[in-house]
């Protein structure tokens, strides 16, 4: 069984008539920076998003200049406000601190959210560098404050001094001589150990 075939059995059962759907047709405008957008139609009231390769992202607030010189003005996320001739940027009333900031981190977000692979690449790179600089600097600092940390140490014991030929005692006894012995024996005992 096809596909269509399946729909078709599918809309029969839900009593939904398929030939009256309606197909919505998208536009395609890129803006000046080469961003493609999309939207039903450029229209105050419509929804706008932004094409990428896996999704379609509902356009954040702000002004936009497109290809053909017009100003596309979004108020609210994903909605246009109005489309201007030409490139005059409406008058705004001054905005307090916290909204200003507000918009410069979204301008800040924006920015970093259309970075290229590319750019990140570039990026990757330079810090990768910035590191094996870093890296160099700091290794001779590393070896020279090693050298001094180890002079400055005290040995953790004593050394051990090898002493293959070390001398016999003196007064050395045979097993002979461990037996008691006689009183000439002893008195040349008590004189060697002088």
């Amino acid at each position: 069984m096809k596909a269509t075939e399946t729909l078709n059995k599918i809309a029969h059962l839900l009593n939904v008539d398929l030939s009256t759907q309606e197909e919505v047709k998208l536009e395609q405008m890129k803006l000046d920076n080469g961003t493609v957008i999309e939207a039903e139609s450029f229209e105050a009231g419509q929804s706008v998003f932004i094409v990428t390769e896996d999704e379609r992202v509902a356009l954040p607030i702000g002004d936009y200049q497109l290809e053909n010189g017009m100003t596309l003005i979004v108020a609210e996320e994903g909605i246009i406000a109005e489309i201007r001739e030409g490139e005059e940027a409406p008058a705004q009333e001054e905005a307090p601190e916290e909204e200003v900031e507000a918009a410069e981190e979204e301008v800040k977000e924006e920015e970093m959210a259309y970075a290229t692979k590319e750019e990140l690449g570039a990026a990757i790179d330079e810090l990768k560098g910035m590191i094996e600089e870093i890296k160099g600097m700091m290794a001779p600092k590393e070896e020279e404050m090693a050298k001094e940390k180890l002079s400055t140490q005290k040995p953790a014991a004593k050394p051990i001094k090898a002493n293959p030929e070390a001398k016999q005692p003196a007064n050395m006894k045979s097993f002979a001589h461990q037996a008691k012995g006689t009183t000439l024996d002893r008195v040349l005992a008590k004189i060697a150990q002088r």
